[in-house]
């Protein structure tokens, strides 16, 4: 337990918050980039199927590209107008992915077409999960893990509990926030979604105390659906890891290796409920996102609702820059990545889009790396009790299985808190994610 009784974990850090600047703001609609570039892979899992050609003309909200396979969600048109070339659009790993470039029609109504509604309180939960697949909702909270994916419960599994994570620790970031005061609605609509679809009993709404107009909010819009709770948590980060939310607020721990399905539970990022709320009722799929466009070096910040495919550099001369700015992240700056080109189109994962002037990017930047001295601050730090200091020392010598074997560095879910405190600033998050992926490349694993 914690300050005035809630319910919160150990460890952990309190970075400064940076919302007000955006928290405050409504949602306003996004103008249309001259061309869009929406990639076929934007999730996790196999690319989607193109089912439109190059040249072809296209209604905003049409499908573009139907899922292939299990692991797989539908694209869809983020305007209508005209589908330019099919080719190689670059992503933020630095990779180039197929994509459609589409050219908006400059004088359309830019009506979001519809399709086969599908009904909360009739239809089977394997009628919603393909909805949910077909209409391309994502883990709007970053992940882009497919939705759907997550309700397939196997047989000898059981849901008892739907958690919707409404924290949005990251600093600078109000996207959950803006969507749970102006959507509250449709955010209690896809909960209904998503209960039916889990068999669940219960489903609890997290929402960190420095939301308190967003838990009202929540709250009005549940009437007296008795199935639906909201949990206001301290502010601390990472207060929203699914396994931290979990633990915190069922005292259910999940074990090493393992999902929360195998703890009963399923957690939902509050915006990708929202949407599901949102397109499902009207068989609509999923054609932008609200997204936070802010950050110190941005003159108009705001949180926006953006045409999925919009190049950040769309994004940022649109919002307007300062002149000195530095560097950009996709996400916050805690978890999320900076970008190497502005050329990168918006995706569904897209959180937020932060710049940084060349004062606050020395801070963000790599600095001197200096030896460890054995302080303990990021065994402290550490919010799943991993040794980030004998990780990091392993990392330095290309002892990736070791890390994984003996030190559970698959358990990592990279939130940077041992980064943030490391006196001699050694980049123990951005080592880890290598190692990571040199492990998942040995074992052939996502």
């Amino acid at each position: 337990m914690n300050i005035f009784g809630a319910k919160s974990f150990a460890h952990g850090i309190h970075p400064p918050e940076s919302k007000d600047d955006t928290s405050g703001q409504p949602i306003r609609q996004f103008p249309f980039a001259p061309v869009l570039e929406v990639p076929l892979s934007q999730h996790v899992g196999q690319p989607a199927v193109p089912v439109v050609r190059e040249g072809q003309e296209v209604e905003r909200g049409q499908c573009l590209a139907r899922p292939d396979g299990f692991l797989s969600v539908a694209m869809h048109a983020p305007a209508s107008g005209v589908v330019k070339r099919i080719g190689l659009i670059p992503g933020i790993s630095g990779k180039m992915v197929r994509g459609f470039f589409i050219e908006p029609f400059p004088a359309s109504t830019q009506e979001v077409l519809e399709g086969t509604a599908c009904d909360a309180d009739t239809a089977s939960p394997e009628e919603i999960v393909t909805a949910i697949q077909n209409a391309g909702v994502v883990g709007l909270g970053g992940a882009g893990f497919p939705t759907h994916a997550k309700l397939r419960i196997p047989p000898d599994k059981h849901v008892d509990t739907v958690v919707i994570n409404g924290a949005e620790c990251e600093p600078y970031l109000t996207t959950d926030h803006r969507v749970m005061l102006e959507h509250a609605e449709d955010v209690i609509a896809g909960i209904r979604y998503l209960l039916r679809a889990a068999g669940a009993e219960q489903a609890i709404i997290a929402i960190e105390a420095n939301k308190p107009d967003a838990a009202d909010k929540i709250r009005a819009a549940i009437t007296d659906n008795a199935r639906i709770s909201v949990e206001v948590l301290p502010v601390k980060y990472p207060q929203g890891a699914e396994r931290i939310l979990i633990k915190t607020l069922l005292g259910r721990e999940i074990p090493s290796g393992s999902l929360t399905l195998d703890v009963n539970a399923l957690c939902f990022n509050v915006t990708s409920t929202a949407e599901i709320g949102r397109l499902l009722p009207h068989g609509a799929g999923l054609q932008e996102r609200v997204m936070t466009v802010g950050g110190p070096a941005v003159k108009n910040k705001g949180n926006y609702r953006v045409p999925i495919g919009t190049p950040l550099r769309f994004v940022l001369e649109t919002a307007g820059l300062e002149d000195d700015v530095a560097c950009v992240f996709l996400g916050g700056p805690m978890m999320g990545q900076a970008v190497s080109s502005l050329d990168i189109p918006v995706t569904k994962g897209t959180t937020g889009v932060i710049a940084f002037t060349g004062r606050e990017a020395k801070y963000l930047s790599a600095q001197k790396e200096y030896p460890c001295i054995r302080c303990g601050y990021c065994v402290e730090a550490c919010p799943i009790f991993l040794n980030p200091s004998q990780l990091g020392l392993l990392a330095g010598q290309n002892q990736y299985e070791k890390m994984a074997d003996e030190f559970y560095l698959m358990d990592c879910f990279e939130c940077g808190c041992c980064t943030w405190v490391c006196p001699s600033h050694i980049p123990l998050v951005q080592q880890f994610r290598v190692a990571k992926a040199a492990v998942r490349k040995v074992r052939k694993t996502v």
